[in-house]
């Protein structure tokens, strides 16, 4: 059993179901200065998923509430093994009761809730009006993190960004949006296709986030029955050791895709086509 030197205060944001708590979330964290959020089975941190798997990829409503609820061993230990590593002085909690957040905070180890906030006190009744509307009849569930501009003919578990990410380079400060908004994997019906643009944009991303990676090359993608099979083609840059540096690349691409599509990847093949040799390298 993993103990907390330092439990993290525990808010509450109670809700009913599909009344827009999850789009609310980040507003009702930034005015209480709280970067660290649990909502649906994920705990996230400043836009970023850093634990968990959503609960709406389980397959049946009750496998969904009951990862909603970390009922399961592995799921605590994943959880409480990230809080203490980043020993979050506070945690937002959000659920359809109070019954709901006090059993996530119980299952997590978290202190006791400080204070409760109800959807009611931020959201007028024609707003969670809507929000319900466009769950029931789209199924749609919005989760506080970051998408990617994406073409309107994308399908999948991914469907709408509500704002756009936008990236013009490593020395360019990207625009993170807040928002994604996906359905659960029990609505769907027929098969659903992403497009490679799609993972070639959050590929292209995440190498301008990494030092090693000077350019991604090409990105196929292939469909299977474990989840997507994807090839990368990359160059290195001079000075990184290639083996390790395609390796720490592939675990963040598998990470991310999963994360903001909602799909399995079953495997990555990444590919070190050339090396970028810098300026004043080259005697």
């Amino acid at each position: 059993m993993i103990a907390f030197d330092h439990k993290p205060k525990a808010y509450a944001f109670v809700g009913p179901s599909g009344t827009g708590k999850s789009y609310r979330a980040q507003m009702v964290a930034n005015e209480r200065n709280i970067s660290y959020i649990i909502d649906d089975g994920l705990l996230i941190k400043d836009n970023e998923v850093i634990a968990g798997t959503s609960a709406k990829k389980a397959e049946t409503k009750i496998e969904t509430v009951k990862n909603a609820l970390f009922t399961k061993p592995e799921q605590q230990a994943e959880i409480k093994k990230v809080i203490r590593k980043y020993k979050p002085e506070s945690i937002l909690i959000l659920g359809t009761s109070d019954g709901m957040v006090e059993k996530i905070a119980e299952n997590l180890g978290i202190a006791p809730i400080v204070e409760t906030i109800y959807i009611q006190q931020v959201a007028t009744e024609e707003e969670m009006k809507t929000a319900r509307r466009i769950r029931t009849t789209e199924g749609k569930h919005v989760i506080p993190v970051p998408t990617f501009e994406i073409k309107k003919d994308f399908s999948g578990y991914l469907l709408d960004p509500l704002q756009i990410f936008k990236s013009k380079g490593k020395d360019v400060k990207p625009y993170i949006a807040e928002k994604s908004i996906i359905r659960p994997t029990f609505s769907y019906l027929g098969n659903f296709v992403i497009s490679d643009t799609v993972f070639r944009q959050i590929i292209e991303y995440l190498a301008t986030k990494s030092e090693a990676i000077y350019r991604v090359n090409k990105v196929r993608t292939e469909k299977s029955e474990n989840g997507m099979y994807i090839y990368i083609e990359t160059t290195i840059e001079y000075g990184y050791n290639v083996i390790e540096a395609l390796n720490l690349f592939k675990q963040k691409c598998k990470k991310e895709i999963e994360n903001l599509t909602a799909m399995n990847v079953g495997s990555i093949d990444i590919v070190a086509k050339n090396i970028h040799m810098p300026e004043g390298k080259i005697s």
